[in-house]
């Protein structure tokens, strides 16, 4: 759901970028106690698998397609102020060296997909983990829900702004009933997604999971006879350092963009597809980076599209993890002091 250039107003992209910096001002403030448990590193390579797995579009129906946001599978992974974080980090890169999504409509593209799926995910999984047991068994779960809800209420925000300040004059009741409709549909692959995701992780390596630490870990109990059962042990799941499992997940993430991304569904978007079908899509205008040699994710003069495909991917996935190490490297820099005050959502 990457909003190009043109779809709104001056007025309207330039508050949303004011949305947008603020909220990446306040996570850079905030984000520090998250990052300190397992280090910048997770971070960079959170970032670096959502913009991997955003390459792969898989088919909704009726010729639409949709791919994952990520928020609220950040937000589980690393918290809800370094997944902002992640977050922005992924559409900086795909909006200045891609050209997926405009430059003058990213502020809009963060705050779509940056803060209002990164919230809505973590409230909604934090709600849950309030009501489930609290064990790592109900992880997997809560976030599915999370990452479901966010994607059409992500839809839904696109909606009201549309409505404030979109260039086309269209029925906002139209708009908002397929932008809902098909988003709920996308909303059931990211809960897939999600899912699954997080259940490869919570197998081997819950402490990684931010929304998992302090939980209690599930631990399966056999007997001579083979009956099992399941119980929870007093001591809670504490953080520790990433280690080789950084290795593995570097080596997925490009595994996802350099292959699987070659066999995403080439069907547009829900937003291209309701913007088509409503009458505004040809509102867009073509991104400022549009010339760069890595737009459309292709490697430009590389004539074979799986070669260039495959290439734009893993240099992706390469920027991005500098990028979001960086980025959370910076927020480290908080004083301690001032980061042992709880600042959780």
């Amino acid at each position: 759901m990457h909003v190009p250039d043109g779809f709104f107003d001056a007025p309207t992209s330039i508050a949303t970028g004011l949305i947008a910096a603020g909220a990446v001002g306040i996570s850079l403030q905030r984000a520090n106690r998250e990052i300190r448990e397992t280090g910048p590193a997770l971070a960079g390579l959170t970032a670096a698998f959502v913009f991997a797995v955003q390459m792969v579009n898989f088919p909704v129906g009726a010729g639409t397609s949709g791919h994952l946001l990520g928020g609220a599978l950040a937000a589980a992974l690393v918290g809800p102020w370094t997944a902002m974080l992640v977050m922005s980090t992924v559409l900086l890169v795909q909006g200045l060296l891609f050209a997926d999504g405009g430059l003058s409509a990213l502020g809009t593209n963060i705050t779509l997909m940056g803060v209002v799926t990164v919230l809505v995910g973590y409230f909604v999984t934090r709600f849950l983990l309030q009501v489930l047991p609290k064990r790592v068994g109900s992880i997997v779960p809560s976030a599915a829900l999370g990452a479901l809800v966010s994607v059409p209420l992500s839809a839904l925000a696109f909606t009201g702004l549309y409505a404030v300040g979109g260039t086309v004059e269209i029925p906002i009741g139209q708009l908002a009933t397929a932008m809902v409709g098909w988003h709920v549909l996308v909303g059931l692959g990211e809960a897939v997604i999600t899912g699954a995701v997080l259940s490869a992780v919570v197998a081997t390596r819950p402490d990684l999971v931010y929304a998992a630490r302090h939980l209690r870990p599930d631990l399966v109990l056999v007997d001579a006879d083979g009956n099992s059962s399941t119980v929870s042990p007093d001591r809670p799941i504490a953080a520790r350092p990433a280690g080789r499992s950084l290795g593995v997940g570097v080596a997925v993430t490009m595994l996802v963009a350099g292959v699987i991304s070659l066999f995403a569904s080439a069907h547009p978007d829900g937003l291209e597809f309701v913007g088509a079908k409503l009458g505004f899509e040809s509102a867009a205008t073509d991104s400022a980076a549009a010339g760069s040699p890595l737009a459309d994710y292709g490697v430009s003069g590389i004539g074979n599209s799986h070669v260039s495909g495959a290439l734009a991917g893993i240099i992706g996935v390469l920027v991005t993890i500098a990028v979001g190490l960086a980025v959370a490297k910076l927020a480290s820099l908080r004083s301690p002091a001032r980061a042992d005050v709880d600042t959780t959502v």
